[in-house]
């Protein structure tokens, strides 16, 4: 049996017995060294109720058998007692059958007196031998003989006692947790967690540091700051976890303030200091006790800066190299102590999650055989909440398929209590205007608006693109709280539940506390809604019917003063006559009846959104003059909207302006100039002939397949800001004039037969499309910025200037049967980081190593090729055959070695032409370049002894689409020289 599986079967009573020459040591260093191991909780073996003979009794063998270290401390007198003798043969005994970790400590003696009985400690020795047998002798002697080649600390070594006897007990305790703690394992995900710590930490720094770890409640806080603490406890001489300092404050609530932070210091200090009677006495305790010691405290669970303050309110109340680590909800306390390290505990991963719940519904990593859908659900409407999964989990476990149904069916109406217990803490702890926001939110503001307040509490979460996003059950507790407000769906704030609603709406039982609806109408099949279905709610603000449709037999009466309208397919042709909009800042009617919205001018101060697309019956927009602070007006396929209305002028603050599909619109305001108009869209408005001059601060604009034949020659030096210009229509059959700064133009259905002048004089152009541009014959040389051109379907194109001057990204040219051999060997010979396509018949004899189908294997002796290393790249071409279905093309490439390795895996997704012709289709090839090898695999060493490279390219709906493949090996000499004809022939294109 090995030591650690011999140690860890074996029953321990005693983490230390210690053998000792009690004059000696027992007052001064030993009295010390006890004080050091009950600061780390260790216990160790008290001989002093044991009455002494000459051998030691069975009591002491039986202490000795049952503590995990023995420390044998060798003073100049321990050979003067048969009892330290008897003890040392024991304690070897012990170690020689692997069941105990031996210590030494020389204290003033020198080890080869003690291995030789030499000098005073020899003397000693004699002197007890004296009237013994040879073999109790002999049994000694071979015993000290022994210990003293234990390596161990000698006090002469030591300059500073007190240094000595801290080294010794914190190596003492790492030797205890040779055997680590098992309370963690299984955990999914904490070694992820703690490596990220231990960054923060900086354990190698003598500064003391504070550290956060912050997120919502049931995420993992708690659990990542006590498997933080027991991995370092060992290497910290003082450590204390104050765990459920929620509780502890609450408990404290009725006693004098000054009296409760002294309590709080009193158990910080007790634990730390492992005294049971600390008293403190005033509040700078904390302070004097640990100034001068290197500590580990977790402070867990923190929902009041206060409390902070009280147990660890500057860095320098501790001794240098301190760690002190806080958990919390709230990020708010965190930064108002200056704790600038923080780490958030995120979600766990789709796949994490589901491990957590069965590890605990199943006891197990994956589901049983036929629960993998029904887990991957309960996982989904636990939203990966860590304590929701195992709560779930644990309440699903042995249970049937059906039960497991139910559950299903139970998430989506109401919260476990124990999950509802955790995440209400949070909202307790809120301000009532942030406990009202966070309602706001649960219901109606969810993936919508911004606010930090939440966030820094872990109620919500900011996403990437500044959207609002509460987790699914912090939403679940916001209903729960709603619900209990009355047993009257009529006389609760919120109203979300269909058959509540209906009954709300059909009987009249609304009351003035509903303050915001929001109607799923895709769960009921049909809703006879009162025309004063709205009357007695007179403080309604919300009010939102979607996913699908609801009939009104007459047009209501009356519609509260809203601030937010959202409703789909509305199905009357306007508003109600009594409507007041002055409250109103967003306005959603998509799909509906609407002719007109209201009549005459409204004050519409608050209003900053409207969305009014796919109202194919809109025939007029009302007076927009007094809504100064719209931000946004959305009208797509409006098809019987003819005019947008002179009063936008007003609107200086309008980012965006969408009348995509408006197939009558014509008449657009002239002479005017919206400040932050940034964004215009009116893509697909067929009769629209005027060009809409109404902003000199337009980023993208978007007029293709209009009647505007030109950009008028007055905007060019006025528009300083056009990064996007999409213009491309059967009008456009010149183009005399660009803005300068244009970065995208789109110049696609047109009929022009040459790039203008003005496109090839635009210095800043990244993207050009030519699409379907079919009277084009030729491509001159264009913008150095130029990274992407598009000529799909160009079929008149002949020639192309080449190469670009930098690496291109993308160059299609799908469908462009004319093009000449200069331009195809030119294009081909094109340096990409993205890929070619054009038409052809074959691989190109470049490619040197050439194969029929969807693989080739190449050998790695170059030859004349050049040199090969881990860096080398590779150039490839396939040769497709005709493709008529598919609008996008995704080739990857795997590269194997011999043995099956794969050694790096490339993919490129190409957009194929939208108008594609099949009559014109034929084969194509399609060209690109990759590294042989991963970079994040350069590091290790490349195999020497590789001999080729297998390469297998697919097409992701069918391989049978390679007819042939094509690779070259790009050394570093073959690129070298290939830069240099590049540059040569850039010369000879400039000098001409």
């Amino acid at each position: 049996m090995d030591s650690s599986s011999s140690l860890s079967s074996h029953i321990w009573r005693y983490h230390v017995f210690p053998s000792f020459h009690g004059p000696d040591v027992r007052k001064g260093f030993l009295s010390h060294l006890h004080y050091h191991f009950a600061s780390k909780g260790i216990t160790t073996f008290n001989d002093e109720k044991i009455d002494k003979g000459q051998t030691i009794g069975p009591e002491l063998v039986q202490a000795i058998r049952e503590s995990r270290v023995s420390i044998v401390l060798l003073s100049k007198k321990y050979a003067s007692s048969s009892w330290c003798l008897d003890e040392l043969v024991e304690i070897l005994n012990c170690e020689e059958d692997d069941r105990q970790v031996v210590v030494t400590i020389f204290y003033d003696v020198d080890p080869s007196d003690v291995r030789k009985q030499e000098g005073d400690f020899g003397s000693a020795f004699e002197k007890t031998c004296q009237g013994k047998s040879e073999e109790v002798k002999q049994r000694w002697s071979k015993a000290l003989a022994h210990v003293a080649t234990i390596a161990g600390e000698h006090s002469l070594n030591w300059a500073n006692e007190a240094d000595m006897i801290q080294k010794i007990a914190t190596d003492v305790s790492n030797k205890l947790n040779l055997t680590p703690s098992r309370d963690f394992e299984g955990m999914v995900g904490l070694e992820a967690h703690l490596t990220k710590l231990d960054s923060l930490l900086c354990l190698e720094c003598d500064d003391v540091k504070m550290i956060g770890i912050w997120g919502p409640a049931g995420i993992g806080k708690t659990t990542i700051a006590r498997a933080l603490h027991n991995q370092l406890s060992s290497s910290f001489p003082f450590i204390c976890f104050m765990g459920n300092l929620r509780g502890i404050f609450k408990s404290l609530m009725g006693v004098d303030d000054y009296d409760s932070k002294l309590c709080l210091q009193n158990q910080l200090l007790s634990k730390i200091l492992n005294q049971k009677d600390m008293r403190v006495h005033h509040l700078g305790a904390i302070k004097e006790w640990l100034q001068d010691k290197r500590v580990l405290i977790v402070i867990d669970d923190v929902d009041d800066l206060e409390q902070l303050e009280v147990l660890a309110k500057e860095q320098s109340w501790f001794g240098y190299g301190s760690r002190i680590i806080v958990t919390t909800k709230d990020k708010k306390i965190l930064k108002e102590h200056g704790i600038n390290d923080i780490y958030h505990v995120d979600f766990p991963s789709k796949k994490e999650a589901l491990e957590i719940l069965c590890l605990s519904a199943f006891k197990q990593s994956s589901p049983w055989d036929g629960f993998e859908e029904l887990a991957k659900k309960v996982a989904e409407f636990c939203g990966n909440l860590p304590l929701g999964l195992s709560v779930v989990g644990s309440s699903l476990h042995g249970e049937s398929k059906h039960q497991w149904e139910l559950q299903l069916y139970r998430l989506e109406t109401c919260l476990d209590r124990k999950i509802e217990q955790v995440l209400r803490l949070g909202y307790d702890r809120l301000l009532k205007k942030d406990q009202s926001l966070f309602l706001h939110i649960a219901f109606f503001f969810n993936n919508e608006i911004v606010d930090h307040t939440l966030a820094d509490k872990s109620l919500v979460h900011v996403s990437i693109n500044g959207r609002i996003v509460m987790h699914y059950l912090l939403q679940q507790l916001g209903r729960q709280i709603v619900l209990e407000q009355s047993n009257e769906p009529g006389r609760r704030q919120f109203l979300v539940e269909v058959e509540e609603i209906r009954d709300v709406l059909e009987n009249e039982t609304g009351t003035g506390s509903v303050e915001g609806i929001s109607f799923d109408m895709s769960k009921i099949r049909e809703l006879s809604m009162s025309k004063r279905a709205f009357e007695r709610m007179r403080n309604l603000k919300y009010l939102r019917f979607y996913n699908g449709n609801v009939s009104l037999l007459e047009d209501m009466e009356y519609l509260p003063r809203v601030v937010l309208l959202h409703w789909d397919s509305y199905p009357r042709k306007s508003l109600p006559p009594t409507f007041q909009p002055e409250r109103l800042v967003e306005l959603h009617m998509p799909m509906s009846n609407l002719e007109k919205l209201w009549g005459g001018i409204q004050p519409l101060a608050n209003l900053k959104k409207i969305d009014l697309g796919y109202s194919r019956k809109l025939m007029e927009l009302p007076n927009l003059s007094k809504a100064t602070n719209l931000e946004t007006l959305e009208l797509i396929r409006c098809n019987s909207l003819v005019e947008v209305p002179s009063s936008i002028s007003n609107l200086h603050k309008l980012k965006k302006l969408k009348t995509s599909w408006c197939i009558k619109l014509q008449v657009i305001p002239t002479n005017i100039n919206l400040a932050s108009l940034a964004v215009v869209d009116m893509n697909n408005c067929s009769r629209l002939r005027s060009f809409p001059d109404i902003s000199s601060n337009i980023k993208t604009l978007n007029i293709t397949n209009t009647k505007i034949e030109d950009v008028p020659p007055s905007i060019v030096g006025r528009w300083l800001c056009l990064d996007f210009l999409f213009i491309g229509s059967k009008s456009l059959k010149r183009l005399s004039h660009v803005p300068e700064s244009v970065k995208k133009l789109d110049l696609r259905n047109s009929d022009i037969q040459r790039i203008p002048d003005c496109v090839i004089g635009l210095r800043h152009l990244v993207d050009l499309i030519v699409e379907n541009c079919k009277k084009l014959e030729s491509i001159p040389a264009l913008s150095p910025l130029l990274e992407s051109l598009n000529a799909n379907d160009c079929i008149s194109l002949k020639r192309v200037c080449c190469p670009f001057h930098n690496p291109i990204k993308v160059l299609t040219f799908y469908n462009c049967l004319k093009l000449d051999e200069e331009a195809r060997k030119r294009i081909i010979q094109q340096r990409v980081v993205g890929y070619i396509c054009l038409p052809g018949k074959k691989v190109p004899a470049e490619f040197t190593h050439k194969a029929a189908g969807n693989s080739i294997t190449i050998p790695l002796d170059l030859g004349g090729e050049g040199t090969f290393s881990a860096s080398s790249r590779f150039k490839a071409c396939l040769l497709l055959s005709p493709i008529r279905d598919y609008r996008i093309l995704t080739i990857t490439c795997h590269l194997r070695s011999k043995g099956g390795l794969q050694l790096n895996s490339i993919s490129n997704v190409a957009r194929l032409p939208t108008d594609m012709s099949p009559r014109a289709l034929s084969e194509h090839l399609f060209i690109f370049d990759g590294d042989l090898f991963d970079e994040q695999n350069i590091g290790h060493e490349v195999d020497v002894t590789m001999k080729e490279i297998l390469f297998e390219f697919s097409c992701w709906y069918n391989d049978d689409k390679i007819i042939e493949c094509g690779v070259k090996l790009l050394t570093e000499e073959a690129e070298s020289n290939s830069s240099s004809i590049k540059l040569n022939h850039l010369e000879n294109v400039r000098s001409r």
